[in-house]
């Protein structure tokens, strides 16, 4: 499968970027002037996660606002998914010499962006983690072990061969545990259903498979967490949080008392106010 060629460029407020054409893993809409934020959605989600937080930090902010390989309407790549991600992130903060960027990650995107500043080679400033973990699969499973996250699993043959019925329901129940907003519920459920399946099963095996618990003890630049406290309530999300990033030198962490996994969208001031005051800082 061909990967992406080239990235699709909003101008906005007389802004005229020029971009080289490249073969990325994924899109990317640039919005704003002033310091680079990258923008990286959670597991499905589009671009479209971020509209309004954009709007907002657009104002004061250079956005690179990213839609994955295999989710939206972005073509799908060959596997291994997640690593081809980085890889590409990589080279696009190289080739636009993006520097002092900023990264917000939701799930998934804020795994990815703990990843990328592991590395001894970044210019990134800081990240700000929206809901998410160093190890999504010690989360998930019992016993996890990194190296049993496979592709040729029983579990993925299910979910390549599950019917359209079958995975709508299942794609309504996530849906529905991961925000407490009934109208983006919807929206997140879309998402799910767009999805390349192979992208959506393999993808999904690269991110359980990532296990940066240790490997965040290199990183050497500010981490800002917002996490949320629905359903599993605060002191068991501390505790998860707490175990999970022991290793992690300097961040702060700030929870969100009435949101579930997006809380971008069941708390959208509260979330709003937080990354104008770490965005501040």
């Amino acid at each position: 499968m061909k990967t992406l060629k080239t990235i699709h460029l909003i101008i906005v407020l007389s802004i005229s970027l020029v971009i080289t054409g490249q073969d990325y893993p994924f899109t990317v809409e640039v919005q704003g002037k002033g310091q680079p934020i990258l923008l990286f959605p959670g597991f499905t989600c589009t671009d479209a996660v971020w509209e309004e937080t954009v709007t907002e930090l657009s104002n004061n902010y250079e956005c690179h606002i990213f839609t994955f390989a295999g989710f939206g309407d972005v073509p799908p790549i060959e596997k291994p998914w997640l690593p081809k991600i980085k890889t590409g992130v990589e080279a696009y903060v190289k080739d636009q010499n993006l520097k002092d960027a900023i990264i917000i990650g939701h799930s998934l995107g804020g795994a990815l962006g703990l990843w990328l500043a592991t590395e001894e080679e970044h210019t990134f400033l800081k990240i700000i983690v929206v809901d998410a973990l160093p190890s999504t699969g010690a989360l998930m499973i019992p016993n996890f072990k990194s190296e049993d996250m496979v592709y040729e699993s029983p579990w993925n043959k299910q979910m390549l061969a599950m019917d359209t019925v079958a995975f709508d329901a299942m794609a309504a129940q996530m849906a529905a545990g991961m925000s407490l907003n009934k109208e983006k519920q919807q929206q997140i459920k879309d998402w799910i259903l767009q999805a390349d399946r192979e992208t959506y099963v393999y993808g999904y095996t690269d991110l359980l498979k990532l296990d940066l618990r240790e490997d965040i003890a290199k990183i050497n630049i500010p981490v800002n967490i917002l996490a949320a406290t629905q359903p599993y309530g605060l002191e068991m999300v501390k505790g998860t949080y707490t175990e999970q990033y022991k290793n992690l030198k300097d961040y702060d962490i700030e929870f969100a008392a009435d949101a579930a996994h997006f809380i971008m969208y069941d708390s959208p001031i509260w979330f709003q106010e937080k990354l104008n005051t770490r965005l501040a800082e």
